[in-house]
């Protein structure tokens, strides 16, 4: 019966050319249809669409829960491995100054019993080269009296033009050489 009002009331506008909804002849159908369509709309979101986008929001809620529980899991295996790593790479570090210094000193004493091995060798030459020398000083001074004799004599014959006897020009050799 309401909706026949309406009907009615709405072709007689029709031919005043009122915009329906804005007929206030129609305000109480309007209302009733905006009631109703709000109902069921209401109805739908709450029994149908807010439940599965509760659903979604939680399920996405969980995973991202999950992710972050994951990532936090990864970094702390990571941030461990890199520890590792670290004290993995001062160990290195330690055990290779340390063969670093043994290798040095390995070096330094291979070195210095060279060293010394060749200091020995040059002593032991340096003592013969000086018993050689002392041995040649030795004979070049016990024929310095004959070397002095002979280069006096042989003076003696080329400025005086004479000779002298052997026991002469040694008397008088030692007597300048003291």
């Amino acid at each position: 019966m309401f909706i026949t009002q309406a009907l009615a009331a709405e072709e007689a506008h029709s031919a005043g050319g009122v915009f329906p909804p804005f007929d206030p002849a129609t305000f109480a159908s309007q209302i009733l249809w905006l009631v109703i369509t709000f109902g069921v709309f209401y109805m739908i979101m709450s029994r149908v669409i807010i439940p599965r986008l509760s659903g979604i929001l939680e399920v996405r809620h969980d995973r991202i829960s999950r992710d972050l529980d994951e990532t936090e899991r990864l970094k702390n295996e990571a941030d461990a491995a890199h520890a590792a790593y670290e004290h993995e790479l001062a160990e290195a570090k330690k055990n290779a100054h340390s063969i670093a210094l043994e290798a040095t000193d390995k070096a330094k004493a291979e070195s210095s019993a060279a060293r010394e091995k060749i200091e020995a060798g040059l002593a032991e030459k340096m003592t013969e080269a000086e018993a050689r020398i002392a041995g040649i000083k030795a004979k070049a001074m016990a024929e310095v009296g004959t070397i002095a004799n002979d280069t006096t004599s042989e003076i003696v014959k080329a400025l005086i033009g004479g000779t002298l006897t052997k026991a002469e020009i040694t008397k008088a050799v030692s007597s300048s050489v003291k």
